[in-house]
């Protein structure tokens, strides 16, 4: 699997929430609705998801292992980093990537 595209859809200056991305994969096939969060203990890529009839959100498109997770991650975090407006401010030297396997044990 290969990311050929990333696009930043739009950016946000209040809020945990910085970014709305769209990833294109294998020039064939595109997911919206990527988000870019500022978390406690830095940014994390969140996937589009749904809210249930039980109140709870399900991911509507996700990688199914880590290893596809951190690429996706990180390419869409150092692509917002590099793109970003300036008037986000510089954080590119104080930046931490969230570790998703830290609190998932390595799973989805």
């Amino acid at each position: 699997m290969e990311i050929s595209d990333i696009r930043i859809r739009k950016t946000l200056h209040d809020g945990k929430m910085k970014a709305v991305v769209s990833v294109t994969f294998d020039n064939t096939f595109v997911v919206h609705d990527i988000k870019i969060i500022q978390g406690h203990s830095g940014y994390f890529v969140a996937m589009p998801s749904r809210r249930m009839p039980n109140g709870e959100y399900r991911d509507i498109a996700h990688p199914i292992n880590s290893d596809a997770r951190n690429l996706l991650q990180r390419s869409v975090l150092d692509y917002y980093l590099s793109h970003k407006p300036d008037d986000i401010g510089a954080l590119e030297d104080d930046i931490n990537y969230f570790d998703y396997n830290s609190i998932t044990g390595g799973g989805i």
